[in-house]
């Protein structure tokens, strides 16, 4: 869906823990050229250890930010890959706070400098705030009623780590299914403490900035309140003749990818090019 060029320049605008890198970078000439985006460091660190290529400039940045990169200002690139996934590596870092099963603190900020925590969110903010966050980005239908529980949680004591919070969402479930009750508490509030969807908003018009004539936006999303934002993002672009849809519908991982790697079960691919 990139349709990479083996002579062009193009932004891994999420690079995690590289492997998309790397993926770009084979079919890549000694004249091409990779920047890699990642609003934590701690993933930068890890790919400059795990793939040593002079092709590749790593950038500790927000996507949201891409238009700003002084060399992307004058020189427009050939494709951005925007993969808007947890990484697995923050999810397994109990430290982070993304963990239902975690001790840790409630945290879940994916770039440190920022000030905002899942602490706060679930200690300090009104009811209604909270329920409004977990139905907005997660679809939660029991928003109302986590929420409360919540509230009604933390006037006796502070609600501090993952685990104290996820046995509250349990609560409210009583009986746990195939996914963990807690998941998607989880998501609307790593959603809420990154902004993550204003962060995307910003980060695809950044994207359509940057990209030369013919160039390819691709972008992976893993929930709806992601893909909704993508996808009439792609279609008002296409209106305004700014970008040609790839694919009006999304593709998604076929069954047998789905065994091999369960983590994708949600995946959408959306893909534009630029006019």
């Amino acid at each position: 869906m990139l349709d990479i060029k083996e002579d062009g320049i193009y932004v891994d605008a999420t690079i995690g823990g590289g492997g998309h890198a790397e993926a770009i970078l084979s079919r890549l000439s000694e004249r091409g050229t990779l920047i890699g985006l990642d609003r934590d460091e701690e993933a930068l660190k890890r790919v400059a250890q795990r793939i040593k290529d002079r092709r590749l400039r790593l950038l500790h940045l927000n996507f949201a930010d891409m238009d700003r990169i002084p060399d992307l200002t004058q020189v427009k690139v050939n494709g951005v890959l925007m993969d808007l996934g947890v990484s697995m590596y923050q999810l397994k870092d109990e430290e982070r706070g993304f963990s239902f099963y975690s001790d840790a603190p409630l945290d879940m900020r994916m770039d440190r400098r920022s000030t905002l925590t899942a602490w706060e969110i679930v200690n300090t903010w009104s009811r209604e705030r909270i329920e409004e966050v977990l139905r907005g980005y997660a679809d939660e239908k029991r928003a109302g009623a986590i929420a409360r529980r919540i509230v009604q949680a933390r006037q006796k004591r502070r609600i501090n780590t993952c685990r104290e919070l996820a046995d509250l969402v349990m609560s409210v479930y009583r009986r746990r299914g195939r996914i963990h009750p807690a998941t998607r508490t989880f998501q609307a509030l790593r959603i809420a403490v990154n902004r993550e969807i204003e962060a995307l908003q910003d980060g695809l018009k950044a994207a359509v900035e940057i990209l030369a004539r013919g160039g390819r936006l691709c972008v992976i999303s893993y929930h709806s309140a992601e893909d909704r934002v993508v996808k009439f993002f792609l279609r008002d672009a296409e209106r305004q003749g700014i970008l040609r849809r790839i694919n009006k519908k999304p593709i998604t991982p076929s069954e047998r990818e789905k065994r091999e790697n369960p983590s994708s079960r949600s995946a959408k691919l959306r893909a534009g090019e630029r006019i």
